[in-house]
């Protein structure tokens, strides 16, 4: 197949973090702060990406703002002509910080929410006066004029609050919101039992939605990540594997998608090794699933190919301990049964207690 350049690549520049969210996608062993790369890498890897073909840059984490360079790595990127994006708990974040920020060229800043009151937003992040600091960092970051994006992550003991968080967008002054119900990697595999929304949550969480588009189209724009368990049919898992953007960890290793350390057998390359022009077209975890060619039935020939790929890699390793297998979200999938089985199993178990993420 023709490989396109990637539009976009996430810089995880670090896995520091004063949150301690029970869903973090990051993977269990964190990237310890002696192992990320200097800002003089990172300036290096942006301009590379550029001369790649990469238009936006996604400086991430863990918390990005634990990076005290993190002004250098924006002014870096700027020079290097890429659109950037922080995605940011604002823990760290100061109306004087936003302002350098700013002055560096910072384009967007993405702020999470846990909860929309203290209660529920510090008890799933994990720290103790959180919702206020974020809320006065929102404020800040619209006078000093970013546009803002917040991403409320919503899961089964938060969806009710589903309603408020899209009206908090809009008394916040947002742009846009992101809806995105749990993905489970990472660490929030971990929390399965504790964090799964309900088939009847999750029907409401996409009714809410639609409804909300409808009535705030022109003044809000909304993503929305529906439950993966609950779906009769996988997401279109990063645009295609290897087809649209890469993730560069706070070690330098690069990586097809966010949760790509979790399939077994695949090498990635890293950014202090080899070019990144040389690892997009030739890194042989970028080629592991790009096209068609690995695809199993009934993948191979079903018309929905090219509209999903067959689904997530992470999400068949996890589910069929085969990232080659169809994703067992789909229907045409033989393990389809066994993933409705868990979502009931795990949406149902009220037991079940938050495992907190621990730091590097």
């Amino acid at each position: 197949m023709t490989v396109p350049a990637p539009i976009a690549m996430l810089a995880e520049l670090t896995h520091r973090c004063p949150l301690s969210c029970p869903y973090c996608s990051n993977p269990i062993e964190l990237a310890q702060k002696d192992r990320e790369l200097p800002t003089e890498t990172w300036a290096d890897v942006f301009r590379q990406a550029a001369d790649l073909g990469v238009l936006q840059l996604h400086l991430s984490g863990g918390e990005p703002a634990a990076r005290r360079d993190l002004a250098d790595l924006v002014r870096a990127a700027r020079e290097a002509g890429l659109y950037t994006n922080l995605i940011t708990s604002a823990i760290g974040l100061t109306e004087r910080r936003l302002k350098e920020l700013d002055e560096a060229g910072l384009d967007h800043v993405q702020l999470s929410l846990q909860g929309t009151d203290a209660a529920m937003a510090d008890r799933i992040g994990g720290y103790k006066g959180g919702f206020a600091r974020k809320m006065q960092a929102a404020g800040w970051i619209v006078d000093v004029g970013f546009p803002l994006t917040l991403n409320a992550v919503v899961h089964r003991q938060n969806l009710h609050q589903l309603p408020r968080a899209i009206e908090m967008a809009v008394e916040m002054k947002a742009r846009r919101i992101e809806v995105a119900i749990v993905q489970f990697h990472g660490w929030a595999l971990k929390n399965r039992a504790a964090m799964m929304p309900t088939r009847e949550q999750a029907e409401e969480a996409s009714r809410i939605v639609a409804q909300a588009r409808a009535d705030l189209k022109g003044k809000l724009v909304i993503d929305y990540v529906p439950a993966d368990y609950h779906s009769d049919y996988p997401k279109r898992c990063m645009g295609g594997w290897g087809t649209t953007g890469l993730n560069v960890t706070p070690d330098g290793s690069v990586l097809p998608c966010h949760a790509a350390e979790t399939i077994t057998g695949l090498s990635f390359d890293n950014v202090r090794d080899r070019p990144l022009v040389d690892i997009w077209y030739k890194g042989a975890a970028f080629n592991a699933y790009r096209g068609e060619d690995w695809m199993q039935e009934p993948c191979r020939s079903c018309d929905r190919r090219k509209l999903d790929f067959g689904g997530c890699r992470c999400q068949a390793m996890a589910i069929a301990n085969d990232p080659n297998a169809t994703d067992p979200v789909c229907i045409k999938s033989p393990l389809h049964d066994r993933m409705r089985a868990l979502a009931d199993g795990f949406s149902h178990d009220d037991d079940a207690e938050l495992t907190y993420r621990a730091g590097p």
